[in-house]
């Protein structure tokens, strides 16, 4: 059984992800940082449904945190699934944004992808098989008015995506990125009513947080050995 981890697995694409890989039989660590209750829920749900699962609980923006919660856990059994989707919205237009807010959306999303993988490669590479996926958003790709963090942030994880998939390739280990448009979850409902849905989505809806699960499924899967280093969106048709 391959073990999978999946930061920010307690919000609401992170549970989706965590249900779509515990189904396809992996042991899958959810993570979370405040909120242990929402990570609780998400492990009874996989255990009902007969799968395996954990919860993990640590700050993806403390180095010396995150390296004493997993180095001594791949000691044995390395972690071969990676999905890193813990990241945050912290949105100003650049004039009005505090320095904190920049600093804390970037922290998140960049720091927090170094370390949790880093601790995470060298028994990855020695089993000679990995999956990493990492969420970025159609921000990224296109730009958005009031996200130059999150967009610079997410800019940031496509490169490293490139890049560490060129470092791993030969080891059987795929790194890719996926790029969500406009996702439903509850922070979306709060931001689009569906009117703006309409007018800017082609197909005249929000994506579910199960298609993006099923999207990362596959990258996760042996099915995509020969995928890495893409930047994937899931958005629509919006670009």
């Amino acid at each position: 059984m391959k073990h999978a981890l999946v930061t920010g697995g307690s919000g609401g694409i992170g549970a989706a992800v965590c249900r779509r890989l515990a189904a396809d039989g992996m042991r899958v660590y959810v993570h979370a940082n405040r909120n242990r209750a929402a990570a609780d829920t998400v492990v009874a749900d996989i255990r009902r449904a007969g799968g395996s699962a954990e919860p993990l609980v640590f700050d993806v923006t403390d180095t010396q945190g995150v390296a004493e919660v997993l180095l001594p856990m791949v000691e044995e059994q390395p972690i071969q699934v990676l999905v890193n989707n813990a990241g945050v919205h912290d949105d100003a237009v650049l004039p009005g944004m505090s320095i904190t807010q920049w600093q804390r959306v970037v922290d998140v999303s960049v720091n927090g992808f170094f370390n949790v993988t880093q601790p995470l490669m060298l028994p990855m590479i020695r089993s000679r098989w990995g999956r990493i996926v990492n969420l970025s958003s159609i921000a990224s790709l296109t730009g958005n008015a009031g996200q130059v963090n999150y967009a610079a942030a997410k800019g940031a994880i496509n490169s490293a995506t490139k890049s560490l998939a060129r470092e791993v390739a030969s080891r059987g280990i795929t790194v890719n990125a996926v790029a969500p448009g406009i996702i439903e979850t509850a922070m979306s409902k709060e931001a689009f009513d569906p009117q703006d849905i309409a007018q800017m989505v082609p197909m005249k809806r929000a994506g579910s947080a199960d298609e993006v699960a099923d999207l990362i499924g596959f990258l996760s899967s042996p099915s995509a050995a020969y995928i890495t280093g893409q930047v994937i969106s899931i958005n629509g048709g919006m670009i």
